[in-house]
């Protein structure tokens, strides 16, 4: 498993369109008013609900294939 680094994360962002930024900092917002692990559950699983749509795509599954 890759080490995650502020750095790496930096990297990733900045390869981001402004559209998916917005995304991002929203979780990151949601993510630091969690007061427990069954709301962070429930953050999880609306954060996959809202990005099934890119995820599920052949262009992602071409870009996971390897693994």
């Amino acid at each position: 498993m890759e080490t995650i680094t502020l750095e790496r994360v930096e990297e990733q962002l900045r390869q981001l369109p402004p559209e998916k930024l917005v995304l991002v900092a929203e979780f990151i917002n949601s993510l630091t008013k969690l007061s427990g692990e069954d709301d962070l559950r429930d953050l999880l699983l609306a954060a996959e609900t809202s990005l099934r749509k890119d995820w599920d795509s052949p262009e992602e599954d071409a870009a996971w294939a390897h693994l």
